[in-house]
């Protein structure tokens, strides 16, 4: 469906908003919309993590949706997650493109029968080396990922991973930290563990963040040797 010739995307912001990001982008939105829309593209912005979701009844008027990273476990019952999840349940009913980030990453695979938990190997930050199980699939938001690379190196930021995929996905990427980097089903829905989106700013005040608030000690971050 478009808008005047326009295809029509929505984000659900699955975190709030940090200064930061406020101050230097003038919001999550400008970042996700920046990395994967394309011009001409009609973006609304749903935020999910205050209880803002899209109206049911408009769903079809969408051509994709994108569901943000967040600081909240996808595997946490909060009445906003489990909606959430019933949303992207339907909307990949509907096959609606859909692209999950991190947590919308590790939300989509919950929404669809998969299984997500507390990484083995604990907390993954830095800039990290995605490889690719083979030529990657067609898909609508693989536009940032042009060429088909054999390996990717992504902003990663997780503590939760996916254990097992949804039936009828496809893990296309792993690390060797984390087994599945990226899922996708079909051409229409993509999983992505890491933040291609982000930048090392970005990375780095969300550090300061977490060692700020005794999420993460100053120990287990040398992310600065690596990006």
């Amino acid at each position: 469906m478009t808008i005047e010739g326009r295809k029509r995307y929505a984000l659900l912001l699955a975190a709030k908003e940090s200064d930061y990001v406020k101050k230097v982008y003038g919001g999550y939105f400008n970042v996700y919309v920046g990395a994967y829309g394309e011009e001409g593209d009609k973006w609304d912005l749903f935020r999910v993590v205050e209880g803002e979701f899209p109206d049911m009844n408009e769903l079809h008027k969408y051509t994709g949706f994108v569901v943000s990273g967040s600081p909240f476990d996808a595997f946490g019952n909060d009445s906003w997650i489990v909606r959430l999840c019933f949303l992207l349940e339907t909307l990949v009913s509907m096959g609606k493109r859909v692209l999950g980030i991190c947590f919308g990453h590790q939300v989509l695979c919950r929404a669809l029968g998969g299984k997500i938990r507390r990484s083995r190997s604990g907390w993954d930050i830095g800039l990290g080396k995605v490889r690719f199980m083979e030529e990657l699939p067609p898909h609508s938001f693989l536009n940032v990922l042009k060429g088909n690379p054999p390996f990717l190196s992504v902003i990663q930021c997780h503590q939760d991973e996916v254990w097992e995929v949804p039936l009828g996905a496809k893990v296309i990427a792993f690390s060797e930290k984390t087994g599945v980097e990226m899922f996708s089903i079909g051409d229409h829905v993509l999983g992505i563990q890491g933040h291609p989106e982000y930048t090392k700013d970005i990375l780095f005040n969300l550090i300061d963040r977490l060692v700020n608030n005794n999420s993460i000690e100053v120990t287990i971050w040398p992310y600065r040797d690596f990006c």
